[in-house]
């Protein structure tokens, strides 16, 4: 059963590959440990209507809830992760989000404020003997579509840090990308959630949507 889901996941990804013509649909990574997977409830659904909108992918409007050790985690190219608190893995799960990641599929993580030492923690399980690595400005995913030349955008304060982008590479493909002191899910939520300018909320759209337009064509 385990090798008929990974033919399947590899199906629906070479079908998805960036091609507006089709619909797919995007996944809110659920996890345990108490900490708020749930937080920012409309930062996906606004990050899907800006996708949509501006023409860089056709994404079905509603995410899913996707639990990281579940079999419909292969049903969804992109997951999305967030939170401020702990993170627990167990060896299922670990074994699970690995298969994902290395079979194709890709896994953003936004630290909401406190997930940082918990998320570094789990995914050394997940990928033992790769390190997360600050990825440079010149990277694609910050020219995918809208240009960030001095990377991530900074839209809430947090330890008074500059923005990081860190990744995981699989095989010199960028697997998981960890965006830390900028709070991209916050700024995708309606400015009025969190008090953001309008542009911060566009920066923080533009640059999740390079997330995306990166993740669907690599």
């Amino acid at each position: 059963m385990s090798k008929i889901i990974h033919i399947a996941f590899f199906l629906l990804l070479s079908l998805c590959s960036f091609s507006q013509n089709t619909s797919v649909r995007i996944g809110l990574l659920k996890y345990n440990g108490g900490g708020d997977w749930y937080a920012n409830p409309g930062s996906l659904p606004n990050l899907i209507e800006f996708c949509n909108q501006n023409n860089i992918a056709t994404i079905y409007k509603d995410p899913n809830t996707v639990e990281v050790g579940s079999s419909d985690l292969f049903s969804y190219p992109f997951v999305h992760l967030t939170g401020h608190g702990n993170i627990v893995l167990n060896n299922q799960e670990v074994a699970n989000l690995r298969k994902y990641l290395e079979g194709g599929g890709f896994l953003h993580v936004d630290d909401n404020y406190g997930l940082n030492a918990y998320f570094r923690r789990e995914i050394k399980k997940v990928f033992p003997n790769e390190d997360l690595v600050e990825l440079p400005f010149s990277h694609p995913i910050y020219h995918q579509v809208y240009e960030f030349p001095t990377g991530l955008p900074k839209i809430h304060e947090h330890d008074a840090k500059a923005p990081q982008g860190f990744g995981i590479f699989h095989k010199g493909r960028l697997v998981c990308f960890y965006t830390f002191e900028t709070d991209l899910g916050d700024g995708w939520e309606d400015p009025s959630v969190h008090n953001d300018t309008e542009i911060n909320h566009q920066n923080a759209l533009k640059m999740g949507a390079n997330i995306i337009s990166y993740s669907f064509s690599n």
